[in-house]
């Protein structure tokens, strides 16, 4: 966030810069309030740059995933957010990590990324029950993973058959 703050003021700098070139270039017709509003223009629209790429961005940074899920938000604050709600958290499957066990085709194993705007991501690590369309979230320590592959100590939760990611990890692997 701090590297966001700083990059606001650079480009509300730079603008105003370009605005007092261009009141010198005009040899002083330009108003001289023109400064401060361009500088004001270029913080926003880093802002709001910044705002709408951030999805893509991280998609970019983050290789082999597949999103199953993103909230979109819209804010009075954000009056742009009205024409195009902005993306500022997702879910994520990392494909190129699931694993499934030779004994178990229909179990299969999967980091499922929780990322959110100014967060550090967070992996979850979720057994995914094909057949049955249920999960199993690996988030305790008395769940073990058996010789045969199958788990133990293991809570399991249905999801609904047409659940993206149920969709994404049992595609995988």
């Amino acid at each position: 966030m701090l590297f966001e703050l700083i990059a606001a003021v650079v480009a509300g700098v730079a603008l105003a810069g370009v605005a007092m070139l261009l009141r010198w270039m005009s040899r002083g017709l330009l108003p001289k309030w023109i400064v401060p509003a361009m500088a004001g223009l270029g913080m926003l629209s880093y802002s709001i740059w910044s705002e709408y790429s951030w999805f893509d961005r991280m998609n970019i940074a983050l290789p082999g995933i597949a999103v199953s899920w993103k909230n979109e938000q819209t804010a009075f604050w954000r009056p742009w957010s009205y024409i195009e709600p902005v993306t500022t958290r997702f879910i994520a499957l990392d494909v190129r990590g699931a694993k499934r066990h030779p004994n178990q085709p229909g179990l299969v194993m999967v980091d499922v990324l929780l990322v959110s705007r100014w967060q550090p991501v967070t992996p979850v690590k979720v057994v995914y029950d094909c057949q049955n369309a249920q999960r199993a979230d690996l988030v305790t320590p008395d769940i073990n993973i058996a010789d045969d592959g199958s788990l133990q100590g293991a809570e399991w939760s249905k999801v609904a058959p047409d659940d993206a990611a149920l969709k994404i990890a049992c595609s995988t692997g």
